[in-house]
């Protein structure tokens, strides 16, 4: 394998508080994670895919598609309160001690984006690999609802969320969108970090980050059961498009 080797990881526990056994509940006939396989088998430039999960039924599943289960996570990541980092860097360290291999790039592909595209994946390895200051890509969606819109509540009292003079706009939630800077919230479909970005700067971002913008409609993130109504019409308007 080349030194431009591309991971894809593709994080999927078994448990979830939202909607039992989440990763492979049932989505327009499908078990949620197909679809993220399916993408990631579309893709031109990944290496290999994987899954990282502590479920052998979601295993199981990942196998039969033609992904990689090489081996189980170990419970102490993959737990409610779990994050990707030390999911990841296990993955490499794996990968690092039983096949002496480290990729360049390591795609974060979350089973909860089912919408997500192949070119989605690529345009991000390609940014990346395009761009060597750069420690990573992540994509992102216009925000539907303005930061600067958004309150905390202190005492009963409502508190702007965000600062408000970072931007020295006076009174912004009484600001028209149209006024107030652009605005984008990170959505899931893909994420590109180069590996040393993991095992060295301890980060799944790093410092210089790049954006891929995508479409809001291929940006859902499966979180509770609206959502999965939500994309299976999504799904179905997508099929119903194509000639």
């Amino acid at each position: 394998m080349g030194n431009k080797d591309i991971l894809a990881i593709i994080p999927a526990r078994g448990g979830s508080k939202s909607v039992l056994k989440k990763n492979i509940h049932l989505l327009a006939g499908k078990p949620l994670i197909v679809y993220t396989i399916e993408a990631a088998k579309r893709s031109a430039l990944l290496t290999r895919t994987i899954v990282s999960t502590d479920d052998e039924e979601i295993a199981r599943i990942a196998r039969d598609l033609g992904a990689e289960v090489p081996f189980m996570r170990p419970a102490e990541h993959a737990s409610d309160q779990a994050e990707d980092l030390p999911v990841f860097k296990h993955a490499l360290q794996w990968f690092n001690k039983h096949e002496r291999w480290v990729p360049e790039i390591v795609c974060r592909l979350a089973p909860t984006s089912p919408l997500r595209r192949a070119e989605h994946i690529d345009a991000a390895c390609r940014l990346l690999l395009g761009s060597p200051q750069a420690d990573s890509v992540r994509s992102v969606c216009e925000a539907p609802k303005h930061p600067l819109k958004m309150w905390r509540i202190k005492n009963g009292d409502l508190a702007p969320f965000v600062p408000l003079e970072v931007f020295g706009i006076r009174e912004p939630y009484n600001k028209p969108r149209q006024a107030l800077p652009e605005a984008y919230v990170q959505n899931g479909v893909v994420e590109a970090i180069r590996s040393k970005t993991i095992l060295e700067k301890n980060s799944m971002s790093g410092e210089k980050i790049l954006s891929l913008v995508v479409a809001p409609e291929d940006s859902v993130n499966i979180d509770g059961p609206l959502d999965f109504l939500w994309a299976e019409f999504l799904i179905s308007q997508r099929k119903g498009s194509v000639k």
